[in-house]
C-alpha cells in the first residue's frame, strides 16, 4: 500500500527531482548515503525513491547526468563561442574550477565507466564532447576536431584530478588558473598555424 508521504510529495511537486536535488546535497555534505537515508533527507516515506531508483547506483547515475549538465552550462557559462586558443584555455579553466568546487560531484561523474545502456549518462557526456568539438573545431577548422576535443578534454580532465588529489599544488586559485592556462598555451598552437591533416 502507498503510504500518505509518499502521495502528498506528487502533491507537492515532482518527487524525482526533489530526490536528485536532496542526493545532491547529500553527495556535497558528505553524508551517508543511501537510498533509505535519502528518504529521510526529502521528507518522503522508505518506499517512495524506489518509484524512481531501483538501487543506489541508478540515483548516483542520475546525480553524475545532472552533473554533467552543470558543467556544460559552466563551460558556456559566457555565451560567447571561443574563437581563440586563449579562449579555449579559459574552457579549461573553468573545467578545472568546477571539479575543485564540486569535488564529490566531480568524482562520481568520472569515477566509473559509462553505461551504455544509460542514455541520460550517454547523452550528457556526448553533448560535452560535441561542444567541445564543435569549439575546436572553429578554432581549428583544418583539423580533426574530434581527435583536438579528445585531447582538450583529456588535458583539463587530467589537470583536474591532479589538483583535486593534490599532486599539483591546491591551495592558490589565481595559481591554479595560471598552471591551466600555461598548459594549454603549451600545447596548443595558434589559430593560425594549423594546416590540414597530410594523407596517408
Amino acid at each position: 500500500m502507498t503510504g500518505i508521504s509518499d502521495r502528498s510529495s506528487y502533491h507537492h511537486g515532482d518527487l524525482r527531482a526533489t530526490l536528485v536535488s536532496a542526493g545532491m546535497a547529500m553527495l556535497e555534505e558528505s553524508e551517508p548515503f543511501s537510498l533509505r537515508a535519502l528518504a529521510r533527507r526529502a521528507g518522503v516515506s522508505p518506499t517512495a525513491p524506489y518509484r524512481h531508483f531501483p538501487d543506489r547506483e541508478a540515483l548516483e547515475s542520475a546525480l553524475a547526468v545532472e552533473g554533467l549538465r552543470a558543467l556544460m552550462v559552466e563551460l558556456a557559462a559566457n555565451g560567447a563561442t571561443p574563437t581563440s586558443s586563449e579562449q579555449i584555455a579559459e574552457l579549461a579553466v573553468r573545467y578545472v574550477r568546477f571539479a575543485l568546487a564540486r569535488p564529490a560531484l566531480f568524482r562520481l561523474m568520472f569515477g566509473r565507466e559509462c553505461d551504455d545502456q544509460d542514455d541520460d549518462r550517454v547523452r550528457a557526456a556526448g553533448a560535452l564532447h560535441a561542444y567541445l568539438a564543435e569549439v575546436l573545431g572553429r578554432v581549428y577548422p583544418n583539423a580533426d576536431s574530434d581527435i583536438l576535443a579528445t585531447a582538450g578534454w583529456s588535458t583539463a580532465h587530467g589537470l583536474a584530478f591532479l589538483h583535486l588529489d593534490g599532486k599539483l599544488p591546491n591551495s592558490d586559485p589565481a595559481a591554479i588558473d595560471a598552471r591551466v592556462r600555461a598548459t594549454f598555451a603549451a600545447i596548443l598552437p595558434p589559430a593560425s598555424s594549423t594546416h590540414a591533416p597530410q594523407p596517408s
